[in-house]
């Protein structure tokens, strides 16, 4: 029996997002079928974060237990012929029976991406949200986004449907730059990134704060009314969902190494 960590990258654009769905590809599915093939049984595998469909990912982390003993890298190159070209396994390791790459998180990092200006490089097209004018407020969207730093009741940014007992998290970095893609620093840049780490992130909750932000950014909104957006604990009190195509899961962390 071997206990495996998973870290992969994926384009979410052709997928329904991590998990299984009835209808429509997952990344969920598309590593379970792989692994179950090279285990020859069903396999069940666990990830960090369930991305939603459209959703990007750089270091996604699963956790796995196969019935048979099989060396990591032969496992990584088994993945990576199987899987589309969309999905890449970068590692995989050996880790004790105990890891679970979600329950056993500490915290994770989001960032989201945004394209202000008139003309959208073709480049980017399907990983940012393109937000073509007015130029956004850069220091107003940072001042609203350092409010959401530590303990809170983020219901006002949790989507539809959620079914979690709480929706208080603690956000322990929350912050917003302008740069072009190389990162450069100039007034004039095109990139606004949103980037945040937290415990934990409720359906849509980052996607959410990031739509808020812009309005922040539009000047509809002024940086302090953040405050009031958190203590309506209702979610229209906040601004609109923003596209999936500019999320991406940058990375999770473990305390205590991979256990």
């Amino acid at each position: 029996m071997t206990h495996l960590k998973l870290t992969l990258a994926y384009d979410g654009a052709a997928f329904v997002g991590w998990q299984r769905q009835s209808e429509g590809e997952s990344i969920q599915q598309l590593l379970e079928d792989a692994l179950a093939r090279l285990d020859k049984q069903p396999v069940t595998v666990h990830g960090a974060g369930r991305t939603d469909a459209g959703v990007h990912a750089l270091a996604q982390v699963a956790s796995v237990t196969l019935a048979r003993d099989i060396d990591p890298d032969t496992v990584r190159r088994a993945l990576n012929a199987h899987l589309p070209p969309a999905v890449r396994v970068r590692t995989v390791e050996v880790v004790e029976a105990r890891f679970h790459a979600r329950f056993s998180t500490t915290s994770k990092r989001y960032r989201y991406r945004i394209w202000n200006s008139e003309v959208l490089d073709p480049f980017e097209r399907g990983r940012c949200w393109h937000v073509p004018a007015p130029h956004l407020d850069i220091d107003a969207m940072q001042a609203a986004a350092g409010a959401l730093v530590g303990t809170h009741d983020f219901s006002s940014f949790q989507g539809a449907g959620a079914t979690t007992v709480t929706a208080v998290r603690t956000v322990f970095e929350s912050r917003v730059t302008r740069a072009w893609p190389d990162g450069r620093v100039t007034a004039d840049a095109p990139l606004v990134t949103y980037e945040v780490r937290g415990t934990g992130f409720l359906r849509h909750m980052v996607r959410s704060i990031a739509g808020t932000l812009v309005d922040v950014g539009r000047r509809r909104w002024p940086p302090a009314h953040i405050a009031d957006i958190l203590a309506a604990q209702s979610r229209p009190a906040a601004g609109e969902t923003a596209p999936a195509a500019g999320l991406f899961l940058v990375s999770v962390s473990y305390d205590g190494g991979d256990l």
